[in-house]
C-alpha cells in the first residue's frame, strides 16, 4: 500500500474488561461446570443479563462483537432446565451455519449436566426428529424452519410449546427489512400458539450495537425489553485503515475489486490470515480470481490458500470452506456478508471491506471479525469509486461514530402481514380479538383476505380453507419468489432467487462460481432452472435495470416534497460487459424479460417546471443529478443497503407535467426506508449538497455524482445546477 492511498487512519486503543456479580442464585452444578471451564467471573453485561433472566423479564443485549453474548442467553437456559428439568428453550438464529457454531458452545457449557440440546433444521436427518421434538431441552433452529416445518406442525410440538419457557433471538440486528418484517409476524405466530397451550416464555435477544434496541425488539416480538448495553468485555488495540484506490487516468481510479484483491494477496503472503468482505457475489468471485492470479505470479503461497465463500453455494462447501478457515489451511477468504454473522472462524488478523458494506452495523460487525479478544485487529476499507463510499473517505467520522444506527423492520407491511395472517390461520383459525396482536391493520386485510376467498370467515373466526401449509409458499428473505437453480451438466452449481436470476442469470451473463467462469446458455423462468457452460470469459456482466414510477396516492407533503404511495415496474432491460479492470464497458446488449410490478411508498420531489427562456440542459442535468445525489446518500441516512432503495427522474411526470424525482423503497409494501427519509428531508437535502461541495472537481466524477447504475451512462447531469437546485429546496 502506497502512503497516498491511505486517506485515513485511527487506532482504538485496547479496553480492559469489567466484571460485574450476579445477585440472583446461581444453580451449584452451572457454578461449579463454570469453574471447571476457567470462568470464574462474568462480565458486567453477563451479570446483568443473568438476572433479568432469573427476574423473569424480557431483555435485549446490546454489545459489541466478540463480547460474550452467547453466555448471555446461555447460562438462563441452563439455569432454568437445572432448576425445572421439564422445562424447554427455543434458539433462534439467522442461518444454520450460526446454529451449528453455537450448538458447539452450548455442549462445550453442558457436559455432566444431563441436557439434551439439538439442532433442527433442513439438515437434520427425518429419523431424529421425533426424538428431538420430545426429548431436547434446547432447540437450535433457524427462522426458516420455524417458519415451514415448526409452525405449521406444531401439532407434534405440542409438549416443547406448552414448556416453552425461554426464547433466544440471537444475532437481531440482522433481522431488518424484509427479513425483519417477515420475522415480526413468524414470532407472533409462535407466541400465540404458545398462549394457546398456556405457556408465556420470557425473550432474550442480542445484537450488535444498534441506535434502536428497544424498538426493534418490540416490532419484532411485540414485547417491551430492558435494554443491557454496557459492554463489559476486553478488547485489542484495532486499527482502521480508509484506503483510496489510486487514480489510473483523468477521473478514474482502480477497481475496488482489483485493490481489495492486491491488499489480500499481500497480507495472506505475509503470514496474516484475512477475511475480504464484498457486498456483492459477483465481487466476491473477481477478489478471489484476481487474488489467485497475483499469488500463482509470485509462487509465495499456494493459490489454494485463498478460498471465496457466499451465499448459493450448497451446504457442503460452505462447511468444508469454514472448517479449513477454522483449522489455518486458509490464508484468505473472500466472501460477502455470509460470513459476517458470529460463525467462529478462530483467529483473524485482518479483514478487508470492499466497499462500504451498507449499512454502519455490518461495518462495525464486518471489522469486528479481525482482532477477536485481547488480539489486536486491523481493518482496511477500501472505497469504490462511486459518490457515497468517496464521500465516507473524506468523511471517514461518519463511519466512525456511527455505532448508533437505527434498523427498520416493518411487520405492517401489508403485503407481509397478509400472508402470514393466512399462514396463522392455517395453524389455528384466528378470531377477530387474537387479530391485535398482529396490529392495527390486521382486521382490515384479514377481512380482505376474506372477500379475496384466501381465507373464510364463519363462526366468528377466520378459516384457512385448503389442507396444504400456505407457508411453504412464503419467502421470509425476500421478495424473490421461488428459487432459480443453476445447472451444469445435469448436476446444481447455485442457486438464486428469481429476480436475481433475472438480473444475473440471464442468457449471455456470466456467472462466477470459487474462482471458474460460466456462462448462462438459456435461463428457463417457467421451470426454474439457467443452464451453464463453463467458458473462459474476459469480461463479467452486470444489468441494467429500468424503472417506471405510477404515484397513486400522497400519504404526506411539504410543500414540494411528498410521500406518496406508488406503483413500480421494473424490467431487466439489458445487461453491459465489462472488462476484468472493472470499469471499461465493452458492450452493451439488450434482453427481453418479463417486468416486475409492485407497490411500495416513495418520496417525491416536485420540481419547477422547465424555462424554456433559460440553459434547458442545464436544468435537465439538475434534476438528473439531484436523483443521483440523493439516491448516493440516502442509504447513509435511512440506515440501509444501496439495493434496498431505488429511484427514477423525470423531465415532465405525466400527472404534474413538470420535472419530479423519485426515491423510493424496493420492497413491495415499503418497510419504512422511506418514512424515515422524509422524516429527515432537510438533513438528507443538506448532506446530498454537502456530497457534491466536498468534491474538488467542477463538472462531476465518479466520486460525487456519476452513477455506475444510471440507465443513461451520466449523460445530462449539470454539478453545479444540482448544487443550486439542492440550495433551494433546503432554504
Amino acid at each position: 500500500m502506497l502512503a497516498d492511498q491511505i486517506a485515513f487512519v485511527e487506532e482504538a486503543p485496547a479496553r480492559p474488561a469489567v466484571y460485574g456479580e450476579v445477585r440472583s442464585q446461581m444453580h451449584p452444578a452451572l457454578r461449579a461446570r463454570l469453574t471447571e471451564i476457567g470462568i470464574d467471573r462474568l462480565f458486567s453485561h453477563q451479570a446483568a443479563a443473568f438476572d433479568a433472566a432469573a427476574e423473569g423479564r424480557d431483555f435485549v443485549v446490546v454489545t459489541g462483537t466478540n463480547s460474550g453474548k452467547t453466555l448471555c442467553y446461555n447460562l438462563p437456559a441452563v439455569q432454568k432446565s437445572l432448576s425445572e428439568p421439564a422445562i424447554r428453550c427455543l434458539y433462534l438464529f439467522p442461518t444454520k451455519a450460526l446454529a451449528q457454531d453455537q450448538m458447539g458452545k452450548l455442549s462445550e457449557l453442558t457436559p455432566g449436566l444431563g441436557l439434551k440440546c439439538s439442532t433442527y433444521d433442513g439438515d437434520t436427518p427425518k429419523t431424529q426428529r421425533s426424538a428431538i421434538r420430545r426429548l431436547a431441552h434446547v432447540v437450535l433452529t433457524n427462522p426458516d424452519m420455524l417458519h415451514v416445518g415448526i409452525l405449521p406442525g406444531h401439532e407434534h410440538w405440542a409438549k416443547f410449546l406448552k414448556s416453552l419457557r425461554l426464547i433466544v433471538v440471537d444475532e437481531m440486528h440482522a433481522y431488518r427489512g424484509v427479513f425483519g418484517s417477515h420475522i415480526g409476524n413468524v414470532l407472533r405466530r409462535l407466541l400465540r400458539l404458545c398462549e394457546w397451550h398456556h405457556s408465556r416464555p420470557q425473550i432474550v435477544g442480542c445484537s450488535a450495537t444498534i441506535g434502536n434496541p428497544r424498538e426493534l425488539f418490540e416490532r419484532l416480538t411485540g414485547r417491551t425489553p430492558v435494554v443491557i448495553d454496557e459492554d463489559g468485555s476486553p478488547s485489542g488495540k484495532r486499527t482502521f485503515v480508509f484506503w483510496n484506490p489510486p487514480e489510473i487516468g483523468e477521473g478514474q481510479r482502480l477497481a475496488a475489486n482489483l485493490a481489495t484483491a492486491e491488499i489480500l494477496t499481500s497480507l495472506a503472503e505475509n503470514g496474516l490470515r484475512t477475511l475480504a468482505f464484498s457486498r456483492a457475489r459477483i465481487s466476491a468471485e473477481l477478489v478471489l480470481r484476481y487474488a489467485r492470479r497475483a499469488i500463482e505470479s509470485d509462487g509465495i503461497v499456494p493459490p489454494a490458500s485463498i478460498e471465496s465463500y457466499r451465499a448459493g453455494y450448497t451446504p457442503t462447501e460452505r462447511r468444508q470452506i469454514e472448517k479449513a478457515l477454522f483449522s489455518g489451511k486458509l490464508l484468505g477468504l473472500s466472501a460477502t456478508n455470509a460470513m459476517e454473522l458470529g460463525v467462529d472462524v478462530g483467529a483473524l488478523d485482518a479483514v478487508v471491506m470492499n466497499g462500504y458494506p451498507g449499512t454502519a452495523s455490518s461495518f462495525w460487525q464486518q471489522a469486528g471479525r479481525a482482532g477477536r479478544g485481547v488480539k489486536d485487529g486491523l481493518a482496511i476499507f477500501v472505497a469504490h469509486d462511486d459518490p457515497l463510499e468517496q464521500f465516507l473517505i473524506r468523511n471517514p467520522r461518519m463511519i466512525l461514530d456511527a455505532r448508533n444506527e437505527s434498523v427498520n423492520a416493518n411487520p405492517q407491511n401489508p403485503q407481509i402481514l397478509g400472508s402470514h395472517l393466512v399462514c396463522a390461520a392455517h395453524e389455528r383459525p384466528i378470531t377477530p380479538n387474537e387479530l391485535e396482536r398482529f396490529g392495527k391493520s390486521a382486521l382490515s386485510i384479514a377481512e380482505g383476505l376474506d372477500r379475496s376467498g384466501e381465507l373464510q370467515y364463519r363462526n366468528g373466526m377466520f378459516f384457512y380453507p385448503s389442507f396444504d401449509p400456505p407457508a411453504l409458499k412464503v419467502n421470509i428473505r425476500g421478495s424473490g419468489g421461488e428459487e432459480v437453480r443453476l445447472m451444469l451438466d445435469g448436476q446444481e452449481l447455485g442457486t438464486m432467487d428469481r429476480w436475481r436470476a433475472m438480473a444475473y442469470a440471464h442468457e449471455g451473463a456470466i456467472y462466477l462460481h470459487r474462482g471458474a467462469t460460466f456462462e448462462v446458455l438459456t435461463l428457463d423462468l417457467d421451470r426454474s432452472e439457467a443452464q451453464v457452460a463453463p467458458v473462459e470469459a474476459t469480461y463479467f456482466t452486470a444489468p441494467i435495470i429500468q424503472s417506471v414510477i405510477d404515484s397513486k396516492v400522497s400519504v404526506d407533503s411539504d410543500a414540494s416534497i411528498s410521500l406518496d404511495g406508488i406503483n413500480v415496474t421494473d424490467i431487466v432491460a439489458g445487461f453491459r460487459k465489462k472488462a476484468l479492470d472493472g470499469g471499461t464497458i465493452l458492450s452493451v446488449e439488450p434482453l427481453d424479460l418479463p417486468p416486475v410490478t409492485y407497490d411500495t411508498v416513495a418520496v417525491r420531489f416536485d420540481l419547477p417546471e422547465l424555462d424554456l427562456e433559460k440553459d434547458v440542459a442545464a436544468q435537465l442535468g439538475s434534476v438528473h443529478g439531484l436523483e443521483h445525489a440523493l439516491m448516493a446518500i440516502a442509504p447513509l441516512l435511512a440506515g440501509c443497503d444501496r439495493a434496498d432503495l431505488g429511484s427514477a427522474w423525470y423531465s415532465v411526470y405525466a400527472d404534474t407535467m413538470r420535472p419530479a424525482v423519485f426515491v423510493y423503497d424496493k420492497t413491495p409494501g415499503g418497510v419504512g426506508l422511506c418514512e424515515s427519509l422524509f422524516g429527515s428531508r432537510l438533513g438528507w437535502m443538506r448532506a446530498a449538497s454537502q456530497l457534491l461541495s466536498s468534491c474538488e472537481c467542477t463538472e462531476g466524477c465518479p466520486g460525487c455524482l456519476m452513477s455506475t447504475t444510471c440507465e443513461s451512462n451520466n449523460e445530462s447531469l449539470d454539478k453545479q445546477a444540482t448544487l443550486q437546485l439542492l440550495r433551494t429546496l433546503s432554504s
